[in-house]
């Protein structure tokens, strides 16, 4: 491990991936395993960004796992209020709170366990967590999600090498498509994220109505936006003008579908990882917005659970776009986790909308939101269906055709 390269991607994550504030609490979401990272990333807050506080909370996944297997299920769905109140607390105060997300999961933690009972898990902790995805989703805070590897992770992405070899493998590949390696991530991330906002500004400036999705494998999916959708990118901005970059890496542009607009079939072109556990090669086909007809080589029971999860899972609540010349895409490497792949492909996500992705959409009501097509669900799950020969027409709201993707490429 290259320490000095690790410190300049803690500076980064503060200082430029959540942008903490004087006033405000930084908390860290970190896994245990991970600690040396947190107070790194601590220690920059509090020297470079003079925060009010540091909050760390550890996860320790491995103790997740020993729990769903020996615990009752009425316990794992169980959520104690103080659970989110601690957070709440934070988020309330005058100062208020931001989020730095550390993560390095193991892509099959579940695997093999009773995926009925962690799917209940899992919703539980959802329900009671949705005061607190309502900041984040709204961007009235700022929030960032970072990414470093863990030894299972490294080994399910290069199992063909040691492990201690797979995670120095994968701490490169980290650092390459989150543009760490060349010593300034600042200075190439301002250049990025310039870049990015130009695709968006001129997708915005078609005043599209719709997009129509094609590629070889099948998929023909026809997808009308929500009324007054607008397309985000790159970094995004709370009302207070802060402005955050909520995944590292990131390569989309991405807006808000009406909830019952999408009609078609589409294919999945990578796993994706649900519940601890791992779906392939996936189809949706849908009606009216909503999936009517689904199969997966592996895991269809888990998408199942996934679209069985409340109403809203049924219909899809982001659409993106990702040009296949992204770094991500182009390192050659499938690194199941979601972060990084849907950042190698354009995707669709099941589930629930980000408000912030319609005019207005983070002072309007739900039933507001509703009116306008934006979806809602207790889940948001990114799946993959970008290719390299995928083919994107738009329609203008005044019946104009726009050619925006040949061969899995920007063309406007």
């Amino acid at each position: 491990m290259n320490m000095k390269l690790i410190e300049k991607y803690a500076e980064f994550a503060v200082l430029i991936g959540t942008n903490p504030k004087p006033e405000q609490t930084l908390i860290i979401n970190c896994p245990v395993e991970l600690s040396y990272f947190a107070r790194m990333c601590a220690e920059v807050a509090y020297v470079k960004a003079n925060v009010r506080e540091v909050v760390v909370n550890y996860k320790d996944e491995k103790l997740d796992r020993i729990k769903l297997i020996h615990t009752e299920t009425e316990v794992l769905e169980d959520v104690k209020p103080y659970i989110p109140r601690a957070t709440l607390d934070y988020l309330e105060s005058e100062g208020q709170a931001c989020f730095l997300h550390i993560i390095a999961s193991d892509p099959e933690i579940y695997k093999g366990l009773d995926k009925e009972r962690v799917d209940k898990a899992v919703v539980a902790r959802e329900k009671a967590l949705k005061p607190i995805r309502a900041y984040t989703m709204n961007d009235r805070v700022q929030w960032s999600i970072v990414a470093l590897p863990s030894e299972p992770w490294a080994v399910k992405v290069f199992p063909d090498v040691s492990a201690e070899e797979a995670v120095l493998k994968l701490w490169k590949a980290i650092f390459d498509v989150c543009r760490v390696t060349g010593g300034d991530p600042v200075g190439e991330w301002k250049e990025h994220v310039a870049k990015i906002k130009a695709s968006r500004d001129k997708i915005n400036d078609l005043e599209l109505e719709s997009i129509h999705m094609t590629n070889s494998l099948g998929t023909d999916l026809r997808v009308g936006l929500a009324d007054g959708a607008i397309w985000e990118g790159a970094s995004s901005k709370t009302s207070k003008g802060y402005e955050f970059i909520a995944n590292i890496p990131t390569e989309e542009v991405f807006t808000a579908p009406h909830r019952e607009k999408t009609e078609g079939i589409v294919y999945g072109t990578k796993p994706y990882v649900y519940n601890g556990n791992l779906i392939e090669d996936f189809w949706a086909k849908f009606k009216n917005g909503k999936v009517v007809e689904y199969g997966a080589r592996e895991g269809e029971d888990l998408l199942g659970q996934l679209l069985d999860t409340d109403e809203g899972a049924k219909h899809i609540g982001e659409v993106a776009l990702v040009p296949v010349s992204s770094p991500i895409n182009k390192t050659g490497i499938l690194f199941y986790d979601t972060l990084f792949d849907e950042n190698a492909s354009c995707h669709i996500a099941f589930g629930d909308a980000y408000p912030t992705t319609v005019k207005g959409g983070s002072s309007a009501s739900k039933d507001e939101l509703l009116k306008r097509g934006v979806n809602q669900s207790l889940v948001h799950e990114d799946v993959m269906v970008g290719s390299d020969d995928m083919k994107i027409v738009g329609t203008t709201r005044t019946g104009d055709k726009v050619l925006i993707f040949k061969n899995g490429e920007w063309i406007i």
